[in-house]
């Protein structure tokens, strides 16, 4: 498609704008490893905030929505709706916990609550499991979606693609490190949002689609605009809703989304001020992430199912994209192309902003882990803070550059998510539970991680998989997902008891330092002369129920409003602002003194 020079004009200004940001505080960040991870641990709620929404905001994230809508409805977003409480449950009871373990990564969480050759193995381990394997695959998927932007909307090859934006994300990556990403996502989120916006907004008054009423009542979309599954299919009830809502939450690791805080989520917290602007930034974003942005993307989905009911009419419309990157997450890209100029340029700009938001995020995150938890752990602990930092921007191109040819192997979006969730199936209960139980050790998580990959593994193998799940076989597709969860914990809890529990001088230490309360440290606190605090989780566990109400509400009186049921939409609002009333009397509760 031909791109008008206003389109270009703002597509340029903006990328400018971004590294000029990078080199702007490029100098600071480049102080030591603290200032390019965390940013001196100094960084209020609002922006830490802003830059976790942002970052959720890539563009492999509306490809993956309208894939999921075009295959099962909007329902079908339910796969990642549930992670809401994974999310809450971190506001209320995690974040004050991770930032008072003052550490840099929460990698380094492991030798804080473990011991011995065991847990410098696991972190260590973890170190480039999670921030080189996974990091790779995350960011693969991210790569993808950009290469079918720039296929469809601009024509550029694959390589392209991946060397124009990736050239400009790798240099300001390097340059302002953490600093210079949650400053620059502070732009992006504004971009991001003003462009998803003004996109559903013109795509639906198209004269094709006739605006939503219209779409709404079009036979193609008319059976996938409900936001529950159908309760009297059983199969799709149990795949789309009671697995998620019953297991998938706490059970899975995914990146932005694990149980217990961690990752790029968990670096955020820790580079707050404290305690009281961990909390407000993970609140702020999940009612961001969940709530509000969502319908954007399910609107610009549910619309392309008429001007593009199937892959084979995105084919004919597209016959330049390479038939291994054909799927229906391309109908996104698909649908951006009938934008007029000046928006067009806007959500292409925004497009590029999500991609160079997330990416960004997590080349640094992925760094952070190399040189904090690898690097000076494993090759050379008496490094300077120089050469930790130069370690970090030679790790950020390495990353990128294997993410990179990951890419250009990747088919759509979907598939990976759906990876990279059995791959990290029942680890998820050791991360609620290490904080709050005394006995799990570093036996426990080391157990979990290599089972739950080989159970897996095992699970997709199509002889293993045929044999045992499907219509012909012994337990139901949609069973799978459990099966590893319950096989997973179940060894894990085995190896608990079997093992050695840490030794008690580690689990006081790691107790005094973080206070997580509760009986499950009651056999190791017990005579101890340590300050007793009230416990939190109750309050904590409230407030995440409260929480939960008001922001699903929100999410549903959206959804209803735009399908124009005023009655049930005013309902749902009312509901949501009562429980923000009674959320704000628990908060007090939870909140802590900072002196």
């Amino acid at each position: 498609m031909d791109i008008a020079n206003l389109d270009w004009i703002i597509i340029m200004s903006f990328l400018l704008l971004t590294l000029l940001i990078g080199l702007v505080v490029s100098r600071k960040s480049g102080e030591n490893a603290s200032e390019f991870f965390l940013s001196g641990r100094n960084m209020p709620w609002w922006l830490l905030g802003l830059s976790m929404v942002a970052t959720t905001f890539s563009t492999d994230t509306p490809n993956l929505v309208t894939d999921i809508v075009r295959n099962n409805g909007v329902a079908g977003n339910w796969v990642w709706w549930v992670f809401l409480l994974t999310g809450l449950l971190t506001v209320f009871v995690y974040a004050k916990l991770w930032r008072k373990s003052n550490v840099n990564t929460d990698i380094e969480f492991y030798e804080l609550r473990y011991s011995g050759k065991p847990a410098k193995f696991l972190r260590g381990f973890r170190a480039l499991y999670l921030g080189v394997i996974f990091n790779v695959l995350a960011m693969g998927g991210i790569s993808l979606a950009a290469i079918k932007i720039g296929q469809v909307m601009l024509g550029l090859t694959a390589f392209e693609t991946i060397a124009i934006a990736g050239t400009i994300t790798v240099i300001f990556s390097t340059l302002g490190g953490f600093k210079g990403v949650v400053y620059t996502d502070f732009l992006l989120f504004f971009v991001a949002m003003a462009g998803s916006i003004g996109a559903a907004y013109y795509l639906v008054n198209m004269p094709e689609i006739g605006g939503v009423q219209a779409l709404i009542s079009h036979p193609n979309v008319a059976g996938k605009i409900s936001m529950l599954p159908d309760f009297s299919n059983t199969e799709q009830l149990i795949m789309l809703l009671i697995i998620p809502l019953a297991v998938q939450w706490w059970s899975a690791w995914y990146p932005g989304a694990e149980p217990g805080g961690g990752g790029y989520i968990a670096q955020r917290m820790l580079a707050a001020k404290d305690e009281n602007h961990a909390i407000g930034a993970t609140f702020f974003f999940n009612i961001m992430h969940y709530a509000l942005r969502p319908w954007p993307w399910i609107l610009v989905a549910l619309a392309s199912l008429v001007v593009f009911p199937d892959i084979a009419s995105i084919q004919d419309a597209f016959p330049a994209v390479s038939e291994d990157k054909l799927g229906h997450d391309l109908a996104y890209s698909a649908m951006l192309t009938k934008l007029p100029t000046g928006l067009l340029g806007l959500v292409l700009a925004s497009l590029i902003a999500a991609y160079m938001s997330t990416i960004s995020t997590h080349l640094n995150w992925g760094a952070s882990y190399i040189v904090n938890d690898f690097y000076t752990q494993q090759i050379n602990p008496s490094a300077t803070e120089k050469q930790k930092v130069n370690v970090g921007r030679l790790a950020t191109v390495i990353l990128f550059v294997s993410s990179a040819i990951l890419a250009l192997l990747l088919t759509n979006a979907l598939q990976l998510f759906d990876f990279i969730l059995m791959f990290g199936a029942g680890t998820g209960l050791i991360f609620i539970l290490r904080w709050f139980w005394w006995r799990i050790n570093a036996w426990s998580e080391i157990s979990a991680i290599f089972v739950s990959g080989i159970v897996s593994v095992l699970f997709n193998m199509k002889v293993i998989s045929s044999l045992l799940f499907g219509e012909a076989a012994l337990i139901p597709e949609y069973m799978k997902f459990p099966m590893v969860v319950l096989i997973t914990t179940v060894v894990w809890l085995m190896v608990t008891f079997i093992t050695p529990a840490e030794e008690k001088e580690v689990l006081l230490s790691f107790y005094k330092k973080t206070t997580p309360g509760g009986p499950g440290w009651k056999a190791v606190v017990g005579n101890e002369k340590i300050e007793k605090s009230d416990w939190s989780v109750p309050s904590g566990i409230l407030a995440m129920l409260l929480a939960l109400l008001m922001i699903y509400c929100l999410l549903f009186a959206t959804g209803y409003f735009i399908y124009g049921n005023l009655q049930l939409g005013t309902i749902l609002t009312l509901t949501a602002l009562i429980s923000a009333y009674l959320l704000s009397k628990v908060w007090s509760r939870i909140k802590v003194d900072v002196l």
